[in-house]
């Protein structure tokens, strides 16, 4: 299955449950509120964290979607910009070539 379709999907999906698809405030709090899930159950060593870390996908396609935004696109786009990226390692950390001139390396 293509992102484009999951986007979709995830989106008739809220649609079909009369979830909310007019509060992008809310939308953002809902994701904020999983990637948290997504840590909490990583940190208790639970089997499920491969099931948080879909409920944060979904909840990103599904903004996306909102928005009218090709999230398959922007990924793509976004993979060719980091690829061409410098780093320098300032204090044991990769920090991008340029920013804030390198830390004040």
């Amino acid at each position: 299955m293509e992102l484009e379709e999951i986007q979709k999907r995830a989106y008739d999906n809220k649609l079909k449950h009369n979830f909310n698809v007019t509060d992008l405030n809310l939308e953002f709090c809902l994701m904020y509120g999983e990637v948290a899930e997504a840590y909490e159950a990583w940190l208790k060593k639970h089997d499920n964290v491969g099931e948080e870390l879909a409920d944060i996908a979904l909840y990103l396609v599904g903004i996306a979607e909102i928005l009218g935004i090709s999230l398959h696109d922007e990924i793509v786009k976004k993979l060719e910009i980091n690829e061409k990226r410098e780093y320098v390692i300032v204090n044991g950390i990769p920090v991008k070539k340029g920013s804030a001139d390198d830390i004040n390396a």
